[in-house]
Formats: structure tokens, C-alpha cells, sequence
């Protein structure tokens, strides 16, 4: 792999205004694509082959006008004794509602009066409308429609909130802050770690054109494909991160060969050779990891995946062939420090230091640390991270709600006022289906059925046409207690006591049902998703360090790292400990976090232990030395790690300056674990397990040595030969030093 890395970079150098004007095109053909297709990302969770999606399709096929968003209208008088059913108020509201019914896709509006929800004291009213399209196929001035309609109530002194599936406001606008915030830092930590501007500003261009590419390509996609919102914002961490981590390692490595006398000609392949075969086998970890979400079944996490994986393969292909050239055009100016007397005297001294003597950085001096105390700080490791996955244990799992937005938000406004109004499970009803209903007797009879059961508040007839009823039932706990789950699978697991004599066959959906039938099909799909993962990780990391225990080091250190960061994030969003650090509501953990934190985690701690193994073993080949190997190695490694770590850190830790709860608690989750992989086990446990074991984690069977190709994943057969002389063409004399 070595060579034809060195033949790639090689050519990229050379053909520099080539590759630069292909991946200019590139961005460009995809911006104007994107631009033409008219693509938007949603917020849209379903899964093919639960009950709840098979209610909305029976609905689809024989109850149209019921099958689509719904809408929940939330009417206050929260001052003084006026109440909504004042007559003003109530001829105000009465008119607005009359007034929906005229809007496009509107198909039933529920007047609060007339279905009686209104709160006993008469301070609180629930409007309802149905739909006719799919939440997500509701137009921006049909729910424009709907607040304008809203206006002289609110004019009346009656405070109007919205929830439901759809929502005026429910589309959060898009910010770019975070990622400006991530880039700014970024470069700082750049500058720090290279000192030049030439350096720092590298592998930013390089990820940001990246990006640009990747998104723009997602965009085109979803105008015929379903993408969740979450799908982009994971693809750009990820896509920003990853491209700037593979920039940092290989231009290390080129920096060093410059300030070792080496020409840019001639270190540019060679850093690709050595460092970039390390960034080819983690980056195709971290695919491995996201295209393993397409295991799951679950059509939202396999777009995501996908999506992010599309990401970090753009991110390796600029660090493979656009990084080369564009180091092509700065020759020697990204070894050339900055004046600046803090970042550019301090980052010389440092490089010019380590190249001279490896052992002499601080990294170097932590790595002979951890290699002196390995016990110790095997030891304090495990417990460190044991104590932090403590609260993982009582993870509860459910999708976003009003009961988790911020405070000032109109959905959240609305869950407290219809919980004070009227109990927290009207922000959470269920929808029955009945079908092969053959008398309004049979409806009655279900209804009267589901009433006496424990956690119901009470059960509506919404409609009975062409054979299938609809009822709305209402339970007593809110859409993310346990109750409430244990309600629906009550309801499953006796449907045909419920259905008695009837001959009627039911069907628990709404949203609520779906977001209970999300959450569980994602905890069912974890173990699966984990082991085709992880084997698969396996067998790469396998063939790439040609040893099993590696391996299963690496896995074990990801398990540790995975479980203390989930806890961390337990006790931040669910337990609440961070509710005001980070101004959010405590709430049930995102279902799908765990499965998105496992390939994203899993992938960049690979990144992490494949620059640092790849480091040692390099040294190890030379000297034979093990534990002096895991010690050089490290130091090595160390400051480019750190600085790769610190810099997904800041991206991750950017997205939490969000107001919305879900990406919040994403970029903590991966902020957390970034953190605690490279830092708590790449960089201590990792150097202690190995200075522990010695030579003997380097072993493998003959048959293995024999049978499987060396990738020299280390690149020692180009610092054993010379690369011109073993890449040149036949017949083409090699380059004479």
C-alpha cells in the first residue's frame, strides 16, 4: 500500500493544477445540482415493518384525510381571572378555528368548545387539526396560514402555542455558528501544533471543500430520497473533523521530513507513504463502522450512515490526492514559522526539537510516564472510566418531545400548559384502528373495552368509514413514561380481548406508538449492529497490524470509552446534571444515539489507535525493542493525536451551542467520547496494556505470515529502499541524489 500511496501523492504533486481544478469541479458540479434538484433534509422517523407504520398505512389506504400531520392548538389565559370561555375570547377562537378549515390540506378541525377540551378552571383550550399530506409535505404557507388565522386571538390577550407533528415554527433554521465556532478553534490549535499559517490553514481548506462537496451531494439526493435533518449535521461533524485529522497526520509527517533536509519533491510521497497508509486504514474503519448502520433495517439510520460515510471517503480521497497538491503549491512555506512570537517561537522550538530528538517533547516524556507506572495507570484508567459508564446502566430510551425543547419554545410552552390543562398524556395520544368494523355497536364496544383499562383517561370515536374506526385514546402518562409503553404493548399483546366478538382486527398508532415502535426495534437492532461492526473492524484491524491481540485491545479500549461517554451523557441530559450548564429540560435519552454513537466512536477511536499503533510498531520493526518501541511510539504520536482529538472535541463541543436539545446532547455524546478514547485509552491505556504485554502482542501464526499480504501499513519498505528507484517506470533512470 505504501508504494501506491507514494506513486498517488507523487502524481498529485506533480499534476497539482490538474487535481486542483478536478476537485474544484467537483464542489462546483454539486453546488449547482443541489441548487437545481431543490433537495430538503426532514424530520421524519419511520420504520418499515412495525405496527405503528402499518396503522398509518391502513389509514393511508382507507382514512386519506386522517392519514397525514395533525396539529395541536393551545389556547391560555394565564393572568388575572379572564378565561378562555369569556365570550370575547371564545367568539375570537371560534373564529379562528372556523377559519382553519379553509386553509389548504387542511382536512378536519376540531373546534375545543364543541369537543369539549377545556380545563376544568376554563383557563386552558385544546384546538385540534388534521391534516390531509404527511407531516413533512405540509406547505410553509398553509402552517403561515395557520398562525395568521391565530393573530386576533393573541390580539385578544389569549397566548396561542403550538404542538403536534407539525407545527407553524416546527422547521428549526439551519445555523452555521457551530461550524464557524469548530473552524475558528480549530485553526487556533493548528497554529499551535505547526506554527505557521501555511500549515494551520491546509487541512481546513482541504475539509472544508470536502464538505461543500458532501453536502451539496446530500441535498441533490434528498429530492428523491428521505434524509433526516440529523443525517447532515452528523455528515458535517464528521466531514470537518475527519478532514482535518487526515490533513494534520500527513502534513506532520511531511513537516518533519522538510526540517530533516528533505525536498518537497521528495518528502511529499514519503509522508504519504508512512502516515497516509495510517489514515487510509482508519478512515476505511470508521466507513466500515457507519456503513454498518445499513444492518439495522431502519431506513433513517442507514441514510445516515451512508451519509456519513460518503463524508469521511471525500475527507480521505482530498487528504489522498488534493492535500498533495496543494502542498505542491506552498512548497516549503509550511515549514516556515509565523513571527508571531506565542504560537510560531514556541511551535519552532518544539518541531525542530523533535525532529532533531524524538525523546525529547513533552509527549515523549508521557509516554516514558505511562511505560514507568503501567500498572498504575492501567488501573486508574479502568476505574476512571468504570465510574463514569455507571449511570449508563439505567438508560431509558425515546425520541425528542416538547417535553425536552427549551423553555421559550412554543412546543414546550404548549406540553406544560396542555399538562397543567388537562395531564400530561393529551400531548401523547394513541390512535386505534379498527378495521373490519361492520356496526357503530363494534366501535362502542372496542372503546368501551380500552376505557377500563389501567392508565386511560378516556377514548374518542374520531371517524368510521369504509369498514375502519378510528379512535383516539388517551392515556394518563405522558409519551415518554414507561407507563405509557407499557400501555401500548398491554394493548397489542391483548388485542383479541379487546376486540371480543366483534370480528374487528386493531391496530395501536400515532406518533407516540411510533416513537415507542422507533425506540424499541433500536435497542433490538444494538447487538447485531455491534457484532457485525465489530467483527468486521476486526478483521481490518487484523490484516493491517497482522497480529489478533491488537485487535482485541483496540475493541476493548472502544467498549470502555463508548459506555463512559453514554454514562456522561445519562447524567448530563437524562439525570440532569447538566440542565443548567447546558439549558436544557432532562428527558429520555434519543433512541438512536447509542447505535450512531457506536459507529461514530467505534470508527474515530480505530483513527486514534491506528496512528498510535502504527507509530510503535513502526519503531518496533527497526529496533525490535517492545516496551522501548511503545514509548517512542507514543511520544511520537503523541502531540498529533492530541491536537486531531482536540480538534474533533471543538467541533463536537460547537454543536452545542444549538438551541435545539437533540444536537445538543449528539455533540456532547461525541465530544465525551472524542475526549475519553484518545486521551484516558489511546494515549494511556493503550501505551500501558502494551508496555505490559511486551513482544508477545506482536505475535501471529506462520501460516498467517505466510498466507496474507503485508500491507506495511508503517511504510518500512520505503524507508528500507528508495522510492524512485523502486517506482520508476522501466526504463526511465531513477532520480540520482
Amino acid at each position: 500500500m505504501s508504494n501506491y500511496l507514494y506513486r498517488l501523492a507523487r502524481f498529485a504533486f506533480l499534476r497539482r493544477r490538474l487535481v486542483l481544478a478536478v476537485w474544484l469541479a467537483a464542489a462546483m458540479a454539486a453546488i449547482a445540482v443541489a441548487l437545481a434538484s431543490g433537495g430538503k433534509t426532514n424530520d421524519t422517523f419511520t420504520i418499515p415493518g412495525t405496527e405503528s407504520q402499518d396503522a398509518a398505512a391502513v389509514l393511508s389506504a382507507k382514512l386519506p384525510a386522517f392519514s397525514g400531520g395533525q396539529s395541536t392548538i393551545v389556547f391560555a389565559t394565564t393572568s388575572g381571572t379572564a378565561k378562555v370561555t369569556d365570550p370575547a375570547a371564545r367568539a375570537a377562537i371560534e373564529s379562528a378555528m372556523t377559519k382553519l378549515e379553509s386553509i389548504p390540506q387542511v382536512s378536519a378541525v376540531t373546534n375545543p368548545f364543541q369537543s369539549h377540551l377545556v380545563s376544568p378552571g376554563g383557563k386552558i383550550a385544546l384546538g385540534q387539526v388534521q391534516w390531509s399530506a404527511p407531516a413533512t409535505a405540509v406547505k410553509d404557507t398553509s402552517l403561515a396560514a395557520v398562525k395568521a388565522a391565530m393573530k386576533p386571538v393573541q390580539a385578544g390577550g389569549v397566548q396561542v402555542e403550538y404542538n403536534g407533528s407539525v407545527y407553524p415554527g416546527w422547521r428549526t433554521p439551519v445555523s452555521e455558528m457551530p461550524e464557524l465556532i469548530g473552524l475558528i478553534i480549530a485553526f487556533g490549535i493548528l497554529m499551535i501544533t505547526f506554527g505557521a499559517f501555511a500549515a494551520a490553514g491546509m487541512p481546513i481548506l482541504g475539509a472544508i471543500i470536502g464538505v461543500i462537496t458532501t453536502l451539496m451531494g446530500i441535498t441533490a439526493v434528498a429530492s428523491v430520497v428521505s434524509i433526516a435533518s440529523a443525517s447532515t449535521t452528523v455528515a458535517l461533524m464528521l466531514g470537518l473533523s475527519c478532514g482535518i485529522d487526515y490533513g494534520l497526520f500527513i502534513l506532520s509527517r511531511h513537516r518533519t521530513n522538510l526540517l530533516n533536509g528533505m525536498t518537497p519533491e521528495e518528502s511529499v510521497p514519503l509522508a504519504m507513504g508512512t502516515a497516509g497508509s495510517s489514515v487510509v486504514f482508519a478512515a476505511l474503519t470508521v466507513i466500515i463502522a457507519l456503513c454498518g448502520l445499513t444492518v439495522v433495517g431502519i431506513p433513517f439510520l442507514t441514510v445516515m450512515g451512508l451519509a456519513a460515510a460518503a463524508s469521511v471517503t471525500v475527507a480521505l480521497l482530498i487528504a489522498l490526492t488534493l492535500l498533495p497538491a496543494m502542498l505542491g503549491f506552498a512548497g516549503t512555506k509550511v515549514a516556515r514559522f509565523t513571527r508571531l512570537p506565542l504560537p510560531g517561537a514556541r511551535a519552532e522550538r518544539v518541531a525542530r526539537r523533535s525532529a532533531a530528538d524524538p525523546d525529547s517533547p513533552a509527549g515523549a516524556g508521557w509516554a516514558r510516564f505511562v511505560v514507568r507506572h503501567r500498572v498504575l495507570m492501567l488501573i486508574g484508567g479502568f476505574a476512571l472510566l468504570g465510574v463514569l459508564a455507571i449511570p449508563a446502566a439505567q438508560i431509558h430510551l425515546g425520541l425528542p418531545s416538547g417535553a425536552s425543547q427549551p423553555a421559550g419554545n412554543t412546543q414546550r410552552q404548549a406540553y406544560d400548559l396542555t399538562t397543567e390543562g388537562f395531564g400530561a398524556g393529551f400531548n401523547g395520544a394513541l390512535l386505534i384502528v379498527a378495521q373490519d368494523v361492520r356496526s357503530p355497536a363494534d366501535t362502542q364496544q372496542i372503546a368501551g373495552t380500552l376505557t377500563k383499562l389501567p392508565d386511560v383517561t378516556k377514548v374518542t370515536p374520531v371517524t368510521t368509514q369504509n369498514g375502519i374506526s378510528l379512535l383516539k385514546l388517551i392515556p394518563k402518562s405522558g409519551p415518554g413514561d414507561a407507563a405509557t409503553t407499557d400501555l401500548v404493548h398491554s394493548i397489542r399483546d391483548d388485542r383479541a380481548a379487546i376486540e371480543g366478538q366483534t370480528g374487528a382486527h386493531i391496530l395501536v398508532g400515532g406518533t407516540t406508538a411510533s416513537n415507542i415502535d422507533v425506540s424499541s426495534k433500536l435497542s433490538g437492532a444494538l447487538p447485531i449492529f455491534l457484532l457485525v461492526v465489530v467483527g468486521l473492524a476486526f478483521i481490518l484491524l487484523t490484516f493491517a497490524f497482522r497480529t489478533i491481540l491488537v485487535p482485541v485491545k483496540s475493541i476493548l479500549g472502544f467498549l470502555l470509552s463508548m459506555t463512559a461517554a453514554l454514562g456522561a451523557q445519562v447524567a448530563m441530559f437524562q439525570w440532569g446534571w447538566g440542565q443548567h450548564i447546558f439549558g436544557i429540560t432532562p428527558a429520555a435519552t434519543i433512541s438512536f444515539l447509542p447505535i450512531i454513537m457506536l459507529a461514530i466512536i467505534f470508527g474515530l477511536s480505530s483513527d486514534y489507535e491506528v496512528f498510535v499503533v502504527s507509530r510503535i510498531k513502526e519503531d518496533y520493526t527497526t529496533n525490535g525493542d517492545a516496551r522501548r518501541a511503545v514509548q517512542r511510539g507514543t511520544g511520537l504520536s503523541a502531540r498529533v493525536v492530541t491536537a486531531a482529538a482536540l480538534i474533533m472535541f471543538s467541533i463536537f463541543v460547537a454543536f452545542m451551542f444549538t438551541s435545539d436539545p437533540t444536537i445538543k446532547a449528539i455533540g456532547f455524546s461525541f465530544a465525551a467520547g472524542v475526549f475519553l478514547d484518545a486521551f484516558v485509552v489511546r494515549l494511556t491505556l493503550v501505551p500501558a496494556v502494551m508496555a505490559i504485554v511486551g513482544s508477545r502482542l506482536w505475535y501471529h501464526p506462520q501460516w498467517f505470515a505466510r498466507h496474507i499480504p503485508d500491507p506495511d501499513i508503517e511504510g518500512q519498505r520505503l524507508a528500507h529502499k528508495p522510492p524512485e528507484q523502486e517506482l520508476a517506470p522501466a526504463g526511465t533512470p531513477a532520480r540520482q541524489g
